[in-house]
């Protein structure tokens, strides 16, 4: 009988995302930021491809928006693409991070830089039949919070301070891990000071 791989068995919390800074300086935009960033309370890896956060929910949320706070800061046009995803049951090597306290890292030094932001995201709240009501829970919540602007083609799409939008979407991720589901995954296209914008639109 082929072995069985539950989701659900661990309470980690993890995050691989790319950073795209459209600018020659980009290197030095990305390490900068990532030096900037207090990341003591996550276990963290960066490569050539991604960085990759993981620890609990309250604290990958938070340094993933203050690295992405501090790469856009100077007016440059960056990209994030990130996944978030908690239940895994391959997620085991972060267990030690999961002892630390609520207090945010970066809270106060993010809470200076005000910035909008353009964003595209799903969820995929897994092993449950039901995973559309899920779902659409979490786009109600976005509409409350005024930070939801349309459905596109496979994500809905969120549109406002950076600080909102990143709220609405640790909420929605946090709902998801209270529903039935075991394994919730989260995609997230966001973008900031984009020259195209406004033409879009």
């Amino acid at each position: 009988m082929q072995e069985n791989f539950l989701c659900g068995t661990s309470e980690i919390t993890g995050c691989r995302f790319s950073i795209y800074p459209m600018t020659d300086r980009f290197a030095e935009v990305i390490l900068s930021a990532l030096k900037e960033v207090d990341t003591s309370k996550v276990w963290m890896e960066t490569d050539d491809v991604s960085t990759c956060v993981r620890g609990r929910s309250i604290h990958v949320f938070d340094v993933v928006k203050a690295i992405y706070l501090e790469t856009v800061k100077h007016g440059d046009h960056v990209v994030f693409n990130g996944t978030f995803s908690n239940g895994c049951p391959g997620d085991t090597a972060g267990d030690a991070y999961l002892a630390e306290n609520e207090e945010r890292a970066n809270e106060e030094s993010a809470a200076g830089i005000s910035q909008e932001v353009a964003v595209q995201f799903a969820l995929y709240p897994m092993g449950i039949p039901d995973y559309m009501n899920v779902i659409m829970d979490q786009v109600e919540l976005a509409k409350n919070r005024e930070t939801f602007s349309k459905g596109v083609h496979y994500a809905s799409r969120l549109d406002g301070d950076a600080h909102a939008v990143f709220k609405t979407l640790e909420d929605a991720f946090e709902n998801c891990k209270k529903s039935d589901s075991t394994h919730i995954v989260m995609t997230v296209n966001m973008s900031a000071n984009s020259p195209s914008k406004k033409g879009a639109e």
